[in-house]
């Protein structure tokens, strides 16, 4: 499910997310913007994680988010002309709600990833 972040934190939102106090082994992450790259490669320099870099233009070692990036892309950014920063989040919150609310996804066995994560959570107490 795609939900939104916020750059400056990558590091603590990686350690809060791995529900454990020893860092992670690994993180596996594309060389995205400059202040999230710098960000989470002193964050594995601090904690001692390695890191495990996706190859630009490399789909088959990310498949999952090429395959999201170009759906953004072709269904929302190559066709919006945005005139304004508010208008642009507007937008693209408006497309991310649809995303995981209303479209199912066929690798979800057409689930909307909404629905999946409920799912996941009612069969597994602990996920949740």
């Amino acid at each position: 499910m795609i939900e939104r972040h916020a750059p400056h934190r990558a590091g603590g939102g990686l350690q809060a997310r791995s529900g454990s106090s020893q860092p992670a082994q690994f993180v596996r992450c594309d060389n995205g913007p400059e202040l999230t790259a710098n960000a989470l490669r002193d964050w594995c320099r601090f904690t001692g994680s390695g890191t495990s870099y996706i190859e630009p233009g490399s789909p088959w070692q990310n498949p999952f988010v090429e395959s999201f990036g170009g759906r953004l892309r072709d269904e929302l950014l190559a066709i919006e002309a945005f005139n304004s920063l508010l208008e642009a989040q507007v937008l693209v919150e408006d497309w991310r709600i649809e995303y995981n609310t209303v479209r199912p996804h066929s690798v979800l066995g057409y689930l909307t990833p909404t629905d999946y994560a409920k799912a996941c959570t009612d069969n597994h107490p602990a996920l949740s």
